[in-house]
């Protein structure tokens, strides 16, 4: 089984998800978002895999979500998509994929439910 994981060392969640992770054993890839981030396809699947709308997996407390004034409920999902694509601190964080299927990681816990 294949395990990644979409991690910020920055955040404490992440970090916990990251933790929970070895604790149970899991074999897993650790991609660092800011400095890695998921191509088109790839972040449209993994939204698609958690099963949420773009605006979903935003971090609307960043001030580039405020700056970009992405709260416009008229902003198409490809709009957001692309936002998230420029300013990948937009995405939401730890996001762990496994077994075809993707979860965030808050809480940390709630990855174990794809493993």
């Amino acid at each position: 089984m294949s395990i990644k994981i979409y991690h910020n060392p920055r955040c404490s969640k992440s970090r916990q998800t990251l933790k929970l992770l070895e604790e149970h054993g899991a074999q897993f890839d650790v991609i660092e978002y800011l400095k890695q981030p998921p191509s088109q396809s790839e972040l449209a699947t993994i939204i698609q895999q958690l099963g949420k709308s773009p605006r979903e997996v935003m971090r609307k407390g960043e001030a580039i979500y405020k700056e970009l004034s992405l709260s416009d409920p008229t902003l198409s999902d490809e709009h957001l998509l692309a936002a998230m694509l420029e300013h990948p601190i937009l995405i939401e964080r730890p996001i762990v994929l496994a077994n075809d299927k993707a979860a965030i990681g808050r809480p940390p816990e709630s990855v174990l439910d794809i493993l």
